[in-house]
């Protein structure tokens, strides 16, 4: 953005000629209109009028209690048309509605470890009250993957490869209950990427997934479903 800006002679800081007003009206009124471009640029950069409704939906999928929490597969589905997640990828954090802490992770890890002085021995992968998890890279060790991970938190949008619209990672989650009316919901999800923000609607509980065998002849099922969607801004 740029300015052109008017100079007035013989003005004096007091006095000013009827020429030298109407330059200055005229001034102003270019500064305010090249203003109002910008702010409309950047409002147009931000929302894309060809996609609406596109956003990014999470699942928290509970597979299976442990003796003080649960095992979950926490899975983002880019459904956005034309917008993709691009190096270096996705941010995904939260704020545990109790004292929970976070076990062992595949397919993903913390930025932080936290203060784990408390524990002796077993020392958890996270014990921040609001952890930040990224996307493992690729070429992370096959025992430390699961399906859809490690791609550096880089995703396609769902129109244009909807195969690798997808990002997934499992979380064994501590101090949290051990049944759906014990477990809480995570407060304050957020998912930062490059380019515009996201604002998040909140996290609620939905029906359990269903999940088809390798064979495709036996079905399971979650045991608890949380689902937040982030919509761009």
């Amino acid at each position: 953005m740029s300015f052109r800006l008017l100079s007035c002679h013989h003005c004096s800081l007091l006095r000013f000629n009827s020429n030298c007003d109407l330059l200055f009206i005229r001034y102003l009124s270019e500064l305010m209109r090249a203003l109002s471009a910008k702010v409309s640029s950047l409002l147009a950069e931000a929302y894309d009028a060809l996609d609406p409704n596109g956003n990014i939906t999470i699942k928290w999928d509970v597979l299976q209690w442990t003796p003080d929490g649960y095992v979950a597969v926490v899975t983002m589905y880019n459904f956005q048309k034309y917008r993709r997640i691009q190096w270096p990828g996705w941010t995904l954090g939260w704020t545990w509605a109790k004292k929970e802490v976070i076990w062992s992770m595949m397919g993903a890890q913390t930025t932080e470890q936290g203060d784990c002085s408390k524990f002796k021995g077993n020392e958890p992968h996270c014990c921040k009250k609001n952890p930040i998890v990224v996307d493992l890279l690729p070429g992370t060790p096959y025992n430390q993957q699961i399906a859809h991970c490690c791609k550096g938190g880089v995703m396609s949008s769902w129109a244009q490869d909807p195969a690798n619209a997808v990002s997934s990672f499992q979380v064994s989650v501590g101090a949290a209950g051990t049944t759906n009316k014990t477990v809480r919901v995570p407060k304050n999800i957020t998912l930062k990427a490059p380019g515009p923000g996201y604002t998040c609607g909140p996290a609620k509980i939905v029906r359990p997934t269903a999940f088809m065998s390798a064979d495709k002849r036996r079905v399971t099922q979650a045991l608890s479903k949380f689902l937040p969607q982030f919509f761009s801004e």
